[in-house]
């Protein structure tokens, strides 16, 4: 049997136009475009000046939230610990307030997690757990706990894989932690660990860590492991900025499922404003100096 051609009641000419404007500008659905900073640690021998001037840098770029890398409070001594959040809280109470109405997002470090006392300290300042995850847009960001142990726990391992499995749907992943625990499997490209396996199966795109106060970035099947910049922290080992010893922030802007990272040193006093991404950089600094 044959069934009777419908005709369209537009002409062609107008539907081509309209797919031809679909194509160019996206469907209504498409999520909007946004950026995010993360900063990376503000203590371990801090450098007076430098976490306020990476704050102000980060806030006049306008992004929609933050997240630290850890180590917000000197810490490691349960008598001084409060005392010590409410400076810090009096640095970032400025941009969380109006006008800014900055979110920031809290990853716990050493410094700042140490004991039971410390660790409500920080789910107080920081409203929120230890570890954590949180959806913005078509983003997933899963923050975990390695502030008491150069290991992830299998506590962390279990939460990390039912948070992706809750949130397989989000196209753009990233995880955070404070410190580096995946540093030496990736550096010898050892892809056989639990959170790169977890990685992988769900399609996270960057693993984020702080902790050693340098620059640092590898590649392993697909997923960038990045180690960001001092943001106060004392600078280590030779100083010198192609080595990956500098102060800075990283901006990220997540367009669709494309992620656009650079790594931004602070401008004097305390940097001289370079700007780099990613691929700039590998597992013993500048790639090309």
């Amino acid at each position: 049997m044959r069934y009777p051609i419908r005709k369209s009641a537009y002409p062609l000419p107008l539907i081509a136009a309209l797919l031809f404007a679909l194509v160019r500008t996206g469907t209504s659905t498409d999520p909007a475009p946004f950026r995010f900073a993360i900063l990376g640690d503000r203590t371990g021998e801090a450098v007076p000046g430098v976490y306020e001037q990476a704050w102000r840098r980060a806030a006049a770029e306008q992004p929609a939230f933050a997240i630290t890398a850890g180590d917000t409070i000197e810490g490691l001594h349960d008598t001084t610990a409060s005392a010590e959040w409410q400076e810090a809280e009096r640095i970032l109470q400025s941009y969380k307030r109006s006008p800014i109405h900055l979110p920031i997002y809290l990853t716990p470090g050493n410094h700042d997690i140490w004991s039971a006392m410390s660790e409500q300290l920080f789910r107080e300042h920081a409203a929120h757990p230890p570890h954590y995850s949180f959806d913005y847009r078509q983003a997933h960001f899963t923050i975990l706990d390695n502030s008491r142990s150069e290991e992830f726990s299998a506590e962390e391992m279990a939460f990390l894989a039912q948070d992706l499995q809750t949130h397989a749907a989000q196209p753009v992943k990233f995880i955070f932690s404070h410190r580096p625990s995946w540093l030496i499997d990736v550096a010898l490209q050892n892809p056989n660990f639990a959170l790169h396996q977890l990685a992988r199966q769900y399609g996270v795109r960057y693993v984020v860590a702080g902790h050693v106060h340098q620059l640092l970035r590898f590649e392993l099947q697909g997923v960038t492991y990045l180690s960001m910049p001092s943001a106060g922290g004392h600078l280590r080992g030779s100083r010198a900025y192609a080595d990956g010893w500098f102060f800075g922030h990283a901006l990220v802007e997540v367009r669709g499922t494309a992620v656009d990272l650079h790594i931004e040193e602070l401008k004097p006093p305390h940097g001289q404003g370079r700007v780099t991404a990613p691929m700039d950089w590998g597992a013993a600094g500048l790639l090309a100096r």
